[in-house]
């Protein structure tokens, strides 16, 4: 196991957490104390039967915060959760893991994410939980340790969640904490999906790019023409065939006649190339973004 489990003191708890309405009365530590003052924290929570277009727009934004004193805070579950985390490690931001379980490798919960506790440790990270060190997960510890995600962090990113998805249990949440609470725009013909496209018409705010939240978080963003040519060379054959029909800005309708593609596989296209930043969609027409 890496990294000794330690019981924070009260005096290293962060400011927030002992804000919310329940807080933790104890919390164990494996790993590195954040910095709570300084890093911005991003919760980033979503389904467990994730997409390819989740898992696609989870790791390009993800991706996109290298550089930044950002930490990725996610609940270690399969699915979204293990995406967020792993994208994190390969962008080299720093994260924090909240199972709904222990911190002992005997207990920790899924048992298939034991090596990635380790590698979130490794780098920089922690797990944090405010259950003894060997409790196992139940049914009631996960949305009991939603609330931690929740007051930890600065901003609360919902990729793909159904409607009756635990993932929303953190969502209000984070509307009930004042936190910021975004979400990814997805097809209209994903079911996976009713729950956070839900949350976009209640007013969270629609995340399509790093960009995006980097602008939420308050950081400046830089212009990435270059980056985006970069990216254009290196387009699957499904994305080139789209580019190369947006030699002016035309209607989904359109798009999808021209394409020969179904409407399903058009939408799910055009929402990642949205989230690669290709793409925009304008005035009810679609268009490159470069």
């Amino acid at each position: 196991m890496s990294g000794e489990i330690i019981k924070l003191s009260k005096q290293d708890f962060p400011e927030k957490l002992l804000e919310i309405p329940q807080p933790p009365k104890q919390l164990f530590i494996r790993g590195n104390l954040p910095d709570w003052e300084n890093s911005k924290f991003v919760a980033v929570v979503g389904s467990r039967k994730y997409t390819n277009y989740g898992k696609e727009a989870c790791e390009k934004i993800i991706s996109g915060l290298r550089g930044c004193d950002v930490t990725i805070i996610s609940g270690l579950a399969i699915g979204i959760d293990s995406i967020a985390h792993k994208s994190a490690l390969e962008a080299k931001l720093k994260s924090i893991a909240v199972p709904g379980s222990g911190l002992n490798s005997s207990v920790i919960y899924p048992s298939i994410n034991k090596k990635l506790a380790d590698e979130i440790v490794q780098s920089g990270g922690c797990l944090l939980s405010e259950f003894e060190p060997d409790f196992r997960a139940t049914v009631w510890s996960f949305p009991q340790r939603n609330r931690i995600m929740a007051g930890l962090s600065d901003v609360i990113l919902i990729i793909e969640a159904s409607e009756k998805s635990g993932t929303l249990i953190t969502a209000r949440m984070g509307v009930d904490y004042n936190k910021e609470v975004c979400a990814v725009p997805a097809s209209i013909f994903s079911n996976g999906a009713k729950g956070s496209n839900k949350l976009l018409s209640q007013g969270a705010t629609p995340i399509t790019s790093s960009e995006d939240l980097l602008d939420l978080l308050g950081f400046q963003t830089k212009d990435d023409s270059g980056q985006k040519k970069l990216e254009l060379e290196n387009c699957s054959a499904e994305e080139k065939s789209i580019i190369e029909l947006l030699f002016e800005p035309i209607s989904r309708d359109e798009l999808i006649q021209k394409s020969e593609m179904s409407a399903s596989e058009i939408n799910t296209l055009i929402s990642i190339m949205e989230i690669k930043g290709l793409i925009k969609e304008v005035a009810g027409e679609i268009c490159l973004n470069i």
